[in-house]
């Protein structure tokens, strides 16, 4: 391989590894023509960039990066490579599962660079697909905040609701043990005024 081909190479891979957080090492070899189709498809209607590279090369861009945690990734570039390079740190695990479940028997997952944790090995592939994204850990951790609070607002609102009848009934039962009023008497007529006296004839 021309150095020019090479340093292009190299450069891509590094451009790959800024853009995107999160990467998985795979296996797809013995992948006929439909297969990867099928695989490329997949992978792009779930946001996630695929892209086979030569062990050296890409090794050679991660030795340059100062990050240890990646670096333990450098033993399994062995063989067949395929990167898939993604943002959300599960889809890449969620579709080999699903693609496995569908009779295909790759990828297979060599290791993971996911939320800067490195995953060595095909038996973490379970364990990737069920990582959370930092929006969904969000969503658990308000849901578990409120919680609480709702619960409260409930427990209070039952409590107004049970004072509300108390007073009510209450109120009833004051009602119902009043003694009924004696209607008011009518006031008395006054008496007719006797008519004037005529004065007696002189």
């Amino acid at each position: 391989m021309k150095k020019e081909l090479k340093d292009q190479i190299i450069e891509s891979i590094s451009a790959q590894l800024k853009e995107y957080p999160n990467f998985y090492i795979t296996d797809i070899a013995g992948l006929n023509a439909k297969d990867t189709g099928k695989l490329r498809r997949a992978c792009f209607e779930e946001g996630i960039k695929l892209s086979v590279v030569k062990n050296t090369l890409f090794a050679h861009v991660v030795k340059g990066i100062d990050n240890p945690e990646m670096q333990k990734l450098l033993e399994t570039l062995k063989g067949n490579t395929a990167i898939m390079y993604c943002n959300v740190p599960n889809a890449p695990g969620k579709l080999i599962k699903k693609l496995n479940k569908d009779g295909m028997q790759k990828p297979v997952v060599k290791g993971a660079y996911v939320q800067e944790c490195a995953f060595i090995g095909a038996d973490k592939l379970d364990q990737l697909a069920a990582i959370k994204t930092r929006e969904e850990l969000i969503g658990d951790i308000i849901g578990l905040l409120q919680s609480p609070i709702r619960r409260v607002v409930s427990a209070l609102q039952t409590v107004a609701e049970d004072q509300a009848e108390d007073v009510l009934i209450k109120s009833l039962a004051k009602v119902k043990a009043a003694p009924a009023e004696a209607p008011a008497a009518e006031p008395a007529e006054a008496p007719a005024e006797a008519p004037a006296e005529t004065p007696a004839a002189e």
